[in-house]
């Protein structure tokens, strides 16, 4: 039985009751969870279940399909398989997350509609920042101010981004922003709208030859 993603239909929710379906040492499972393990680049949760902190969460399944999580706690749990317990994440964590998520997602199609398609060799969304790692054949040092602007403006002008879950496969959603055509599978959490991400600042990072580096930072 694969675990009730709660976070993929709300990434507001920071808590909830669930039924504990397996446990083996310190690792255990459960029947649905606001827990977000890492995948797709964004970093895992924080928090507790049953009152225990997790030291890992680790989706099991494919790249694009999380069929269950299993969560390794600090200790061996004092509840049973079948008890229902609480589960808690870290609310400021998943708030940065959440909103750098949202804003790597912006910056990506604003680099491709200014410096035309690229090739995106890697990314990551952690609390403190959120980077994207791209081919491109020339510094973009001389773009970045002009990106940086128009990504801030864009923000401010308040898109609604939409997630929905994939008419032929339950197990994948999509991130999309309508009026501008933008759409992308994403399992990550998302704000509902650009206006909650505020203030961004872009980083150029130099990777070397033919690569290149944003990273993303929150400015407030």
């Amino acid at each position: 039985m694969s675990t009730v993603k709660l976070f993929w239909a709300d990434a507001y929710q920071t808590s909830c009751m669930s039924t504990v379906t397996a446990i083996q040492g310190n690792k255990v499972r459960l029947a649905q969870t606001v827990f977000y393990a890492f995948s797709g680049g964004q970093l895992s949760d924080q928090g507790t279940i049953g009152g225990v902190p997790v030291q890992e969460a680790v989706k099991q399944g494919d790249k694009e399909h999380i069929i269950d999580i299993e969560y390794t706690l600090e200790r061996e749990p004092p509840f049973r398989v079948g008890d229902v317990v609480e589960v808690r994440i870290d609310p400021v964590r998943r708030d940065r997350l959440r909103r750098l998520h949202s804003a790597a997602h912006v910056v990506y199609y604003l680099v491709t509609e200014k410096l035309g398609r690229v090739q995106i060799n890697g990314s990551e969304i952690q609390p403190e920042k959120a980077r994207m790692d791209f081919g491109f054949d020339r510094s973009i040092t001389d773009a970045l101010p002009a990106l940086e602007a128009a990504t801030n403006v864009f923000l401010r002008e308040g898109h609604d981004i939409h997630r929905f879950v994939d008419p032929e496969k339950a197990d994948l959603w999509w991130w999309e922003i309508r009026e501008k055509g933008w759409k992308m599978p994403c399992g990550g959490t998302h704000v509902r709208n650009t206006k909650e991400v505020g203030p961004l600042k872009l980083v150029r990072v130099n990777k070397g030859k033919g690569r290149e580096r944003i990273e993303m930072h929150l400015s407030e």
